[in-house]
């Protein structure tokens, strides 16, 4: 079986070419991949005929192929990528004026089981190798014309699965980005959304590359989090915050917290005065989401005038902002990644 070169660090690419060939050629293997975004080694121009016809005997480049592609009324395009064993994963595209976001999944499915995500209803397939997530942000990257070391981009690790739980390959995948003589992408652009798993947000703590965190909280109170969260029964909301607390921040970031909100369940006044409460005395921000509803899921979404009062209270404490839903339409908001496949969008 060939050897896939996507997810491979410059000095495993070395490694791979061998003692007998030129450093400066993994290099140009590296700099094709990440920061030219070549998907056949064919295509590898800097390296002479000889040696490519000889890594392309062996190696192949291992992009995600694109299964659907699906494009919303709000330019939204969500991406359903097959895998080298025919799983699929979701990636999705939102431009924006001035920057543009790529949301990535970091898992096929996701063991997390949260009450209002749809991708919670696959359970968990398998992690994702650190190739596999970088050939999502590559492959979008490049079927959009950007160039994530030029123009403002933003990558989010908020898709189909929880990135801590596949922690060895996500931080593999946050250097492999980051690397300005690969992708370029700076960490200030990439963040990583947890449900709150203690111990390997400790972990992520020590990397020296790294993406920004959220963390998903969506209850007011540890009752309700286990409610709608049951990994709360694992991981306490009370030594949730403290490891927040405990969080090295770099000296120009800030916590994210998320909160979906669940009509008549977690969106009064008084779940937005808990809330501040909670987030006291942390270097945060809060972000609200508005619940974006699909198939199997049992709550419905606030109205509009329910989450500007959710958000006037906290305002009064902290930074909070609300959300705005992209590509509903097509399943591609927050929340809504489960692989769902339509004739045509919605």
């Amino acid at each position: 079986m060939a050897q896939v070169l996507l997810g491979l660090e410059l000095a495993e690419i070395r490694e791979l070419l061998g003692a007998s060939s030129p450093a400066f050629r993994a290099k140009q293997v590296y700099t094709a991949i990440y920061g030219q975004r070549i998907a056949e080694v064919a295509k590898i121009s800097t390296l002479p005929a000889a040696l490519r016809r000889e890594v392309e005997a062996t190696c192949r480049v291992g992009m995600p192929l694109l299964d659907r592609r699906y494009e919303s009324i709000d330019k939204t395009r969500r991406y359903l990528l097959r895998l080298d064993d025919g799983r699929r994963v979701e990636a999705v595209f939102m431009p924006e004026e001035g920057r543009d976001t790529i949301c990535i999944s970091t898992q096929v499915g996701c063991p997390v089981d949260c009450k209002f995500c749809m991708t919670a209803l696959m359970g968990l397939e398998r992690n994702l190798s650190a190739g596999e997530i970088v050939g999502q942000v590559l492959y979008v990257a490049a079927n959009n014309g950007l160039d994530p070391a030029g123009r403002r981009v933003n990558v989010v690790m908020m898709g189909m699965g929880e990135p801590l739980l596949n922690l060895p390959n996500v931080a593999k995948a946050a250097r492999l980005l980051a690397d300005p003589a690969g992708a370029g992408l700076s960490q200030r652009r990439m963040t990583l959304s947890t449900s709150g798993i203690i111990p390997k947000m400790e972990e992520l703590g020590r990397e020296p590359v790294r993406p920004k965190l959220a963390i998903s909280l969506n209850a007011s109170s540890e009752e309700q989090r286990r409610e709608l969260m049951p990994i709360t029964r694992k991981y306490h909301l009370k030594d949730l915050l403290e490891a927040c607390r405990a969080y090295p921040l770099r000296p120009w970031e800030k916590l994210t917290f998320e909160y979906v909100l669940l009509k008549g369940v977690n969106d009064s006044d008084a779940d937005a005065r808990r809330v501040v409460r909670l987030l006291a005395n942390l270097n945060c921000t809060l972000n609200l989401i508005a619940l974006n509803p699909g198939p199997g899921i049992p709550y419905e979404s606030p109205e509009p005038e329910r989450v500007a009062s959710f958000q006037a209270v906290v305002r009064r404490s902290l930074p909070c902002f609300i959300r705005k839903p992209r590509g509903r339409d097509i399943f591609a908001a927050c929340g809504q990644l489960k692989q769902v496949s339509m004739e045509a969008p919605a």
